[in-house]
């Protein structure tokens, strides 16, 4: 295709200098770069493309942010990107939110108050369209949120949060099925590496691993709080371990303290699951590849994602908003004991 000699500009090039190549209106070329709204010519819709190729034109998001009153971005704030269950979270959520039209931006709060507050404040200046947030608190402040009106969702939400879209997993009921599933391997000892939260709120899973011994007519076993971690697993194992009522089974409440906890366990010269058994929670890709592969709880992580990102879209329309529970269910491996 042959192109008309046109000077480039040597400033910043705009949607003028692109209708002026390619010989046609300023109009016809938003019609191109936006998709609509009215159809353009195979032929025309190409010499479009081939000036923008040429020019090296960038349309300006933030003049286009103004005019669609959209920034057409969806924020996310998660505890620890570097968490296999986070990112597999994260991923989801991306997805869900190009499906739909949404760019996103993504931030990690370490599990930090102060740094999550600093990342929402960060999400609201660059007014995007909506926050998704893992919160370390079951209601988080954000003032800053609906002052700027901008929706959000709260994840990782196993009760409602009146006034809020959230989005989770019923945890003690997934907890349950996770030890039920210990306790039918003969298990009697099961002890609970439960992992911490800032808010020092009881934990559904802790609630579900009690349910489950007492509905047995057990005692309850040991319990190590620690970080939902590698290390957290593993300082959760050695104390385990050297507890004088030595559990012969282990819950973990996360699959990062499930890997952390196996190398607690193969360094004191012990076998999973012949000396030890462990479950633990979460469906992370990582638990697939641990050694022995775990038993762990799964959420349902691209049904939650997408979920999450309609919710977002919901309240921009001005729904009210509602609270959805996710069912989890048990991926049976090795290191329950089942072959």
């Amino acid at each position: 295709m042959t192109t008309p000699a046109v000077q480039a500009p040597r400033g910043p090039v705009t949607r003028k200098d692109v209708a002026r190549y390619a010989g046609v209106s300023t109009a016809v070329v938003s019609y191109v770069v936006n998709g609509g709204p009215k159809k353009v010519a195979p032929v025309t819709e190409a010499k479009v493309k081939d000036a923008i190729r040429v020019l090296g034109y960038r349309p300006n998001a933030a003049a286009r942010a103004l005019k669609l009153g959209s920034s057409e971005t969806l924020g996310l704030v998660v505890p620890d990107i570097s968490n296999p269950f986070f990112a597999l979270f994260s991923h989801a959520v991306e997805d869900a939110a190009a499906d739909l039209g949404y760019a996103l931006v993504l931030s990690n709060s370490d599990g930090n108050l102060a740094k999550e507050r600093r990342n929402i404040r960060n999400l609201a200046a660059r007014q995007v369209d909506g926050v998704l947030l893992a919160s370390v608190l079951f209601e988080p402040d954000l003032e800053v949120l609906e002052t700027a009106e901008i929706p959000s969702v709260l994840l990782n939400q196993e009760r409602d949060a009146p006034g809020f879209n959230s989005i989770g997993v019923d945890l003690a009921a997934g907890a349950r099925i996770a030890v039920q599933h210990l306790i039918s391997h003969g298990h009697t000892n099961i002890g609970l590496a439960m992992g911490t939260n800032v808010s020092d709120s009881t934990d559904g899973r802790e609630v579900g691993w009690r349910e489950a011994l007492q509905e047995a007519g057990l005692p309850e076993g040991p319990i190590v709080y620690s970080s939902f971690t590698r290390p957290g697993g593993y300082v959760a194992g050695q104390r385990l371990l050297a507890s004088i009522n030595r559990p012969t089974a282990i819950f973990a409440t996360s699959d990062m303290q499930g890997i952390g906890l196996l190398r607690a366990i193969h360094e004191a010269g012990l076998s999973v699951p012949g000396d030890i058994a462990v479950a633990s929670f979460d469906g992370s890709i990582e638990a697939e590849y641990s050694w022995p592969p775990l038993t762990t709880v799964e959420q349902p992580v691209a049904d939650m994602a997408e979920a999450a990102v309609a919710a977002l879209v919901a309240a921009r329309r001005g729904e009210k908003p509602r609270h959805r529970i996710f069912a989890t269910k048990l991926h049976v491996r090795q290191s329950c004991g089942c072959p």
